[in-house]
């Protein structure tokens, strides 16, 4: 285990496809050094569109972001704006704990 990112915590943000570089973007400038976008796809409970009555699943863009815990508030509140996440239908971020990180 690398003990330089002992404490660290994982940002996982999930926009709107072609959101990501901005969000990635925002995160930098408030810290974090970087982020992985996964490609996804879903629905949620305020996005569901049908065409000719068969529902499309939305195509989703999920960040990855490792911070360290003194950066965490910042960042956090850089990817919320920039995501515009306070407003529905715009994606979700949340926090999940790291116990062991490798690399």
């Amino acid at each position: 285990m690398n003990e330089k990112l002992k404490h660290h915590k994982l940002i996982v943000t999930v926009v709107k496809k072609g959101a990501a570089r901005k969000v990635v973007k925002a995160s930098k400038e408030a810290g974090a050094e970087g982020g992985t976008v996964l490609f996804a796809k879903g629905t949620g409970v305020n996005e569901i569109k049908s065409f000719v009555g068969i529902d499309i699943e939305q195509e989703k863009e999920v960040i990855l972001t490792l911070v360290k815990e003194d950066r965490l508030d910042k960042v956090l509140s850089s990817i919320e704006k920039s995501g515009k996440l306070n407003k529905p239908g715009n994606g979700i971020g949340f926090v999940l704990n790291t116990k062991n990180i490798a690399g």
